[in-house]
């Protein structure tokens, strides 16, 4: 009887466990949101973060909130000497952020880490043992699976500040962390009904041949052509395109502006619309890029 009474009241401890780690986390998130970003952060976010300064009071206020949570939660590592300082980690939490502005905030469960480097980087590209040297390869962010994701520092500020129209590293491997919340990186993030998926899978997948086509026919395109690596990397490039280049975007990727707008419940064509500026603060939204360094997810 004894025994009995010993795994009944260890199963109701699992149990309240179980079920109260979540409401815990809920109540400590609703808490940190309630408290206002401190001054020096937003003096730096409203410095940093150019689109910032186009969204529309509500937005700003909702992002604020957003990011006193994922600055609590996350961790930042420097790399190859670089020391974080509160510009980089409120930079990095604003792109972060950006992505779960109207949506269920989810802030990234499987991410613990980001290691900020302070250039793009060299990682041995699996070079044979029998071929002669090491095959290096220069990458600019990366988004594991599980724990952690890579970021250089000078390239996130350059684009969050806007002047490089289109481009979006940050927010290039956060959509890689969103596709991978369902376990796999396939171009498709959780999307709720299972009706979405099928626009999803139709819209981006033109979108993905076309964009395959033109590389391959040497067109320039407003979307990077990095995107025709797979549709894991279409996805992140066309979420890059989405926020750094939405006019651009709406006007000649209509359908995909729209599964875009859908999926993450905001319209930056909009902010940049009726922003203090028609450009700048976002770029120039017909100007194409081409990159020059691999987004590796």
């Amino acid at each position: 009887m004894e025994v009995l009474l010993f795994f009944a009241f260890l199963f109701a401890a699992i149990i309240a466990v179980t079920i109260g780690r979540p409401i815990l986390l809920q109540r400590r998130r609703e808490l940190l949101m309630r408290q206002p970003l401190p001054p020096e952060l937003e003096r730096i976010l409203m410095d940093k973060v150019a689109i910032y300064r186009h969204m529309q009071p509500s937005l700003q206020a909702r992002l604020k909130q957003l990011m006193s949570v994922f600055l609590d939660e996350k961790r930042f590592e420097g790399c190859g000497g670089l020391e974080i300082t509160d510009e980089m980690r409120v930079t990095i939490a604003a792109e972060a952020c950006m992505l779960m502005l109207n949506g269920e905030p989810h802030f990234y469960p499987t991410l613990t880490s980001i290691l900020v480097y302070p250039h793009p980087y060299a990682v041995d590209g699996g070079a044979g043992e029998d071929e002669e040297g090491e095959d290096e390869e220069i990458r600019a962010g990366e988004s594991w699976l599980r724990g952690e994701l890579v970021l250089s520092w000078d390239l996130v500020e350059r684009e969050a500040g806007g002047r490089h129209a289109g481009r979006g590293v940050a927010l290039h491997e956060f959509a890689h962390q969103l596709d991978q919340e369902d376990g796999s990186a396939d171009g498709a993030p959780p999307l709720g009904l299972p009706s979405r998926y099928t626009s999803w899978a139709r819209v981006l997948g033109a979108e993905f041949s076309g964009l395959k086509e033109a590389v391959e026919g040497g067109r320039d395109s407003l979307i990077d052509g990095y995107g025709a690596t797979d549709p894991a990397e279409f996805f992140a490039v066309a979420t890059e395109t989405f926020f750094r280049s939405p006019i651009g975007m709406k006007r000649k990727h209509p359908a995909l502006y729209e599964q875009l707008r859908g999926y993450y419940k905001v319209d930056p064509a909009e902010w940049i619309s009726a922003g203090p500026t028609s450009e700048g603060a976002a770029g120039n939204d017909d100007r194409l890029v081409i990159r020059s360094l691999p987004r590796v997810g």
